[in-house]
C-alpha cells in the first residue's frame, strides 16, 4: 500500500520520516511559524491569503527561509497532489506547514547547520471531530485562561504557542464536558476560542450585519474572511463591524454566533456558558452562508464531513 508523502527541509520523504530534533528551537522555545490548510476538491483553498499571513509571521520573527515562498507553494501543491490520490476523490487533505529558526545553539551540535527548518505534511481530515456540529452545534464556556495580550506578540502572528489555548480547553472541560474553550482579551471582552475565531450576526431595522471582537487583538482568520466576502457578494449583508464586548453582553446582542476555521470552515454556536443562542438551534443566516461556501468551493461541506466522518 503506498505512504503518503511529507516535505523537510528541500526533500519530499515518507511522512512517518517527517522528525524534528530535540535541539530545535520550535521544539525548545515553541518558536514555530505555522499555517493550516485545506483542500475542496483535492485543491488547497486561499493559498495565496495563507502564504501572505505566512510571509507577514516570518517577517514579525525575523526568519528567512533557505527557500522562496512560491517555491514552497509549488511544493505544497505537489505534495497535496501526491497525497490526495490515497483518498477516495470525494474526501480531502489538511495540509499543516511549519518553519522554525533552527537549531537552538545552546543544546545543538556544534556541527549542525545553522538554518530553519521547514516541514509539510498532510492528514485527513478529521472530520468525526465536527460532522455532527453542523447540526447539532457546538457549546462554548468561558474560560478563566485568557488570551495572549498583543504586547506579548502581535495578534497577526500565526504561530505554535499555543498553550494558553490547550490550558483553556482543559479548564472548562472540568465544568462543561466536551465544550470548547472562550478566552477572553485582558479587559474581560469575548476574543477567541481555542483554535476558531468568534463571529456574530447583530440584527437591525437596516438589516443583519456580521461582528467580530476587534481585529488588533485577534489573529486574522483566512475563513472569517471567506465569510465577510460570502456575506457582502452572496447574501447581501453590506454592515461589517468590530467590537468590546462582555460575554453577558455578546450573549445579549447577537442573533446568531459561529465559529470560523480551516478544517471545518464554520460551526454554529448554540449556546455559552448557560445561556442559549437564538432558539439554540443553528440559524438561518448560518445555514445561507455554509450552504454558500458549499457552493463557492463544489463541495456540500456538511455532507462530505457526514460521509467521510468513519472513513
Amino acid at each position: 500500500m503506498q505512504k503518503p508523502w511529507a516535505f523537510l527541509n528541500g526533500r519530499m520523504i515518507p511522512a512517518d520520516e517527517l522528525v524534528v530534533p530535540a535541539y530545535d528551537a520550535g521544539f525548545v522555545l515553541g518558536a514555530t511559524v505555522s499555517e493550516q490548510l485545506r483542500t475542496f476538491g483535492g485543491k488547497l483553498f486561499e493559498m495565496e491569503a495563507h502564504w501572505s499571513r505566512l510571509r507577514r509571521s516570518l517577517e514579525i520573527v525575523g526568519i528567512e527561509p533557505h527557500i522562496t515562498l512560491d517555491e514552497l507553494a509549488t511544493l505544497a501543491e505537489e505534495l497535496v497532489a501526491a497525497n490526495h490520490k490515497l483518498l477516495d476523490p470525494a474526501d480531502d487533505l489538511g495540509l499543516s506547514l511549519f518553519i522554525t529558526p533552527g537549531p537552538y545553539a545552546t543544546l545543538a551540535p556544534p556541527n549542525v547547520p545553522r538554518r530553519p527548518t521547514i516541514g509539510m505534511s498532510t492528514y485527513p481530515l478529521p472530520f468525526h471531530l465536527w460532522a455532527e456540529k453542523y447540526e447539532r452545534g457546538e457549546i462554548l464556556a468561558t474560560s478563566t485562561v485568557r488570551q495572549v495580550p498583543p504586547e506579548s506578540w502581535p495578534a497577526e502572528l500565526k504561530c505554535r504557542s499555543r498553550m494558553h489555548y490547550y490550558l483553556a480547553d482543559q479548564d472548562v472541560r472540568q465544568a462543561v464536558p466536551g465544550a470548547r474553550a472562550l478566552l477572553l482579551d485582558r479587559n474581560g471582552h469575548v476574543n477567541e476560542t481555542s483554535t476558531a475565531n468568534v463571529m456574530g450576526v447583530m440584527s437591525s431595522e437596516s438589516g443583519p450585519s456580521l461582528w467580530t471582537p476587534q481585529s488588533v487583538v485577534t489573529l486574522p482568520g483566512i475563513s472569517q474572511a471567506a465569510v465577510r466576502e460570502l456575506g457582502r457578494r452572496e447574501l447581501g449583508i453590506l454592515g461589517d463591524s468590530e467590537g468590546d464586548f462582555s460575554p453577558d453582553e455578546f450573549v445579549r446582542g447577537m442573533s446568531e454566533v459561529f465559529l470560523t476555521s480551516t478544517p471545518f470552515c464554520m460551526l454554529p454556536v448554540v449556546k455559552l456558558d448557560d445561556h442559549t443562542i437564538g432558539d439554540g438551534k443553528p440559524g438561518p443566516m448560518f445555514k445561507k452562508l455554509l450552504q454558500a461556501w458549499s457552493e463557492e468551493v463544489g463541495v456540500d461541506i456538511a455532507e462530505q464531513a457526514r460521509r467521510f466522518a468513519n472513513r
